[in-house]
């Protein structure tokens, strides 16, 4: 089942593109990885995605109102600031909000999906400790809990591994998978490409904002590709883990 749908969708800078015509199709049950060069344009398309940056063509997430959109995707850009000292559980709390009428008290279904959130990312222990008081690794898995906190159907995600330890990292891929085995559909900006080659279903791989390459990891993260858009050389191997990603030389 299609769970969103990109046509056209084009973010201008002046009067140069940084997303140029990108057009996908989502499936429910998918985790992507969107991949790319610095400066190709991952969180300006999926802040366009979502509606947050102005843009033309579509986007059928962009198009919903803000209420059915944040009930519809969960969003977790890469700026990962906490602004204040609020406690972790409430801080992940607030991932429930879309799903509050206005004024209404959190539920009992509300605190256990907050607890199942925190749970996922070993928050255990942590709900009463002030956000602002933890390390970096540890707050971006907060806010990771608070988009599980609001188990929508979609999740966006602008690198969500960045700043976690390599076990956290896995982990968090692996939750990913879990959530796109139960229908939900994944799209998460990477740049760990044996992380994105080991987990993802797919890759969109983006150079300049435009899509070049969309399929299964191993046809996406070809020699040709690699030196085009990333100008290196890896060694890519299926195993019983999956496929293993490992850059080797700069080949320009």
């Amino acid at each position: 089942m299609t769970a969103l749908t990109v046509t056209d969708l084009t973010v201008l800078r002046g009067e140069c593109p940084v997303v140029d015509q990108v057009s996908l199709s989502l499936q429910a049950g998918e985790i992507t990885g969107l991949i790319g060069p610095n400066g190709a344009g991952k969180t300006t398309l999926l802040r366009a995605i979502l509606g947050l940056q102005p843009h033309s063509g579509t986007s059928s997430l962009a198009s919903l109102p803000a209420r059915q959109r944040a009930r519809t995707a969960a969003w977790m850009p890469q700026t990962r600031e906490i602004a204040w000292p609020v406690a972790v559980e409430t801080l992940v709390m607030l991932g429930r909000v879309p799903h509050l009428a206005g004024g209404a008290k959190p539920s009992a279904e509300d605190r256990a999906a907050t607890a199942r959130a925190l749970a996922d990312m070993a928050l255990n222990g942590f709900e009463t400790r002030a956000a602002t008081d933890l390390s970096g690794g540890e707050q971006a898995r907060v806010l990771i809990a608070r988009v599980l906190a609001q188990e929508t159907p979609i999740i966006l995600a602008d690198e969500p591994i960045a700043g976690l330890d390599p076990a956290f990292q896995i982990a968090t891929m692996q939750i990913f998978r879990r959530l796109a085995d139960q229908g939900k559909t994944i799209l998460a900006a990477l740049h760990d490409l044996g992380l994105a080659a080991r987990h993802c279903t797919r890759l969109l791989l983006l150079d300049k904002g435009r899509l070049v390459a969309d399929g299964p990891p191993r046809d996406v993260l070809t020699p040709e590709n690699l030196h085009r858009v990333f100008g290196i050389a890896a060694h890519v191997m299926e195993t019983e883990h999956g496929l293993i990603f490992q850059p080797l030389e700069i080949t320009r």
